[in-house]
């Protein structure tokens, strides 16, 4: 598996990582544990060295199964998670309150540290901005972490470029996460200009657009009621057709490449920029072996010209939330 580093902060991972959420949570039905862990542990013997996690997912289980898994990699892998939500009394997750208070991030430190079974947090992601904590504080309680070694490196999602300067100012951001995808291209507007001044590296969620970029969805593909696509303005029926020619251009590029239009759509965010690692959510060894072949397919210039027309010519409908 070929190897990038996340912006300046010499945090070397595998070109793709593995994002674990959908292992517990947020689809139906959810994986079972055992073969999860087992799951997660082909994904290293085949190169895999960057997990993505976080509290809230589930909550608690989706940390539980990474930290079981991972055990037994100890050094050799670099594993993500999260602080930023408030959990409800009965433990379910709240996401329309977020919560950074320093003592919430020090409770999430402490805590994420037994379920994960680590000594230390590689990198830790404030979730969510939070519009009552200045995002100073926000990094100098992180910065008190890494300083007492319960944290290696700063992470923040969906921030925006003022959050992203404000934070780094007080404790260098290692990466940022955020969705990136074929479908989803606002952050090149000022995200991905920030993140290259600063040398920030950028970790890609739903690269494959939840699935859609694969061309595996469409207008009679149904969804659990516990799927999070169910409530997706862009899994409607109308969107899924209106949306059919992205995946038609992946699938044409794919066909003159010999792969498929999920290597496609990975390859493309590969080539946007070197420090640039995506997190594909998998729960299959066919659908992982056919994503991590997406570091194999080399799209020349012309290929991404043709790309960049072809898409400045499509509009995506739907919201992504």
């Amino acid at each position: 598996m070929q190897q990038r580093t996340l912006g300046k902060s010499g945090l070397q991972v595998s070109a793709l990582g593995l994002g674990c959420m959908r292992m517990s949570f947020g689809d139906a039905p959810v994986g079972d544990h055992a073969e999860m862990v087992g799951f997660v542990r082909q994904a290293v013997e085949r190169g895999v060295t960057f997990f993505d996690t976080a509290e809230v997912y589930g909550p608690f289980t989706n940390e539980l199964l990474v930290g079981e898994a991972l055990e037994p990699f100890k050094g050799e892998v670099v594993v993500a998670t999260k602080f930023g939500w408030d959990l409800g009394a009965e433990g379910k997750p709240t996401p329309q309150k977020p919560n950074s208070r320093p003592e919430r991030i020090r409770q999430v430190a402490e805590e994420s540290l037994k379920r994960l079974r680590v000594d230390a947090i590689d990198l830790f992601y404030q979730h969510r901005p939070d519009p009552e904590v200045p995002i100073e504080d926000v990094a100098g309680t992180v910065r008190e972490l890494i300083q007492e070694g319960k944290v290696k490196r700063f992470g923040l999602s969906e921030s925006n470029a003022d959050g992203i300067r404000r934070a780094h100012a007080v404790q260098p951001v290692a990466a940022l996460q955020s969705e990136y995808s074929l479908w989803w291209r606002e952050i090149e507007a000022e995200i991905l200009p920030t993140c290259e001044e600063l040398g920030i590296g950028l970790v890609p969620y739903s690269p494959l657009g939840r699935g859609y970029l694969t061309g595996k969805v469409d207008e009679t593909t149904t969804f659990a009621e516990n799927d999070i696509r169910s409530k997706n303005p862009r899994f409607t029926a109308q969107a899924i057709r209106a949306n059919r020619a992205v995946v038609e251009l992946l699938e044409r590029i794919a066909k003159e490449k010999g792969g498929t239009p999920a290597q496609i759509a990975l390859a493309w965010l590969l080539a946007q920029k070197p420090w640039i690692v995506p997190i594909p959510g998998s729960r299959k060894i066919e659908r992982l072996d056919e994503n991590l072949g997406a570091a194999s397919v080399e799209l020349t210039d012309a290929d991404l010209q043709d790309i960049r027309r072809a898409l400045d010519g499509i509009t995506v409908v739907g919201g992504r939330y």
